[in-house]
């Protein structure tokens, strides 16, 4: 009897042990750990070995223990079923989830928004800093003719047709093809319309132009088909447009000074009737839609108001006495 005794006791400081180092390994697989605040993307080389695998997961904290995930991918069979590709972790996963995602070949994506009004030199800055690749490689590309003509856009460039959205890319996406996704979102966008854009009277071009200027003039939604309206009302009677953006957007700057709207560009409506050359920026669907669709209106001017509104008057007249008025609202 006693004999028995020491050997259950001495199977029981055995099995004890064993048991606390299973529940431990299982816990180690199964609970999430917090990821830095930035998330983790993790590439897994075409052939790379799957301890390298692991040790990348430890080094980018999305696993505490590689050795931990290692072993279990071995004894599951699981480490042979891993695919290559970016991967982009958001949220704490534990580590069997991680295996799981793994086997997708998924791409880590980039989300980037590109907000209405914005110029091509502006989103190739926006999708530098996100990390999709150099700003001047896709001001390169955006001015390739042969890239160009391969999309059916004017020799002006890209300007206008980059479509203000949210979109996901993935690292590896080179700037060619991101720029072409903004593109082919611009057409999507723009077919439902064409009907519209041939009983207008105006080219593609055309209304895409006078939309970038009508975004680039106001951002209220209740004032660009009126906006839209003045610049018809313009554009019909031969005068000048004079807006303020096109004096200035061939220098990259942003308000003109009274200096500015006397300088030549081919692109100052100050000084060149009709409309310029090409957009002024990447309008928004909405102002495309005003640039169709100019309300009916009798005014021939507008003026901003301190607040961003803008006052419409129907003679020059009218007009001095608008401007007047918010000047003295807007001087200290």
């Amino acid at each position: 009897m006693r004999v028995l005794k020491v050997l259950v006791a001495g199977l029981l400081l055995v099995a004890a042990p064993a048991a606390a180092a299973s529940v431990w390994f299982w816990k180690q697989l199964s609970v999430p750990i917090a990821l830095p605040r930035e998330g983790a993307i993790v590439t897994v080389a075409r052939g790379e070995a799957f301890g390298t695998v692991c040790s990348h997961l430890e080094e980018s904290g999305v696993v505490r223990h590689a050795w931990v995930l290692y072993w279990w991918g071995r004894w599951t069979g699981e480490d042979r079923l891993v695919r290559s590709g970016d991967y982009k972790f958001d949220e704490p996963i534990s580590p069997i989830a991680i295996l799981q995602s793994l086997r997708t070949g998924g791409a880590a994506l980039n989300r980037v928004t590109i907000s209405e009004g914005r110029t091509v030199a502006s989103v190739a800055n926006l999708l530098d800093r996100a990390g999709l690749g150099g700003a001047d490689e896709f001001l390169c590309i955006a001015s390739d003719p042969q890239f160009l003509g391969s999309l059916d856009l004017p020799a002006s460039g890209l300007e206008g047709y980059l479509f203000p959205d949210t979109y996901d890319f993935a690292r590896t996406t080179t700037p060619a093809d991101i720029l072409r996704a903004m593109v082919q979102r611009f057409r999507q966008q723009i077919q439902p319309l064409q009907a519209r854009v041939a009983a207008s009277g105006l080219t593609e071009a055309d209304v895409v132009t006078l939309a970038s200027i009508i975004e680039s003039e106001t951002g209220a939604a209740r004032e660009r088909a009126l906006i839209s309206g003045v610049f018809h009302n313009r554009l019909r009677i031969g005068m000048r447009l004079q807006a303020d953006p096109t004096a200035v957007y061939d220098r990259g700057l942003t308000v003109p000074t009274a200096d500015d709207l006397r300088i030549d560009s081919p692109y100052n409506t100050y000084i060149y009737p009709g409309l310029p050359p090409g957009p002024i920026c990447n309008p928004g669907l909405a102002s495309i839609e005003a640039a169709l669709e100019p309300m009916n209106v009798p005014y021939l001017y507008f003026v901003a108001n301190k607040d961003g509104s803008h006052v419409f008057s129907r003679t020059l007249e009218e007009h001095n006495r608008a401007v007047a008025a918010a000047r003295r609202t807007t001087q200290p």
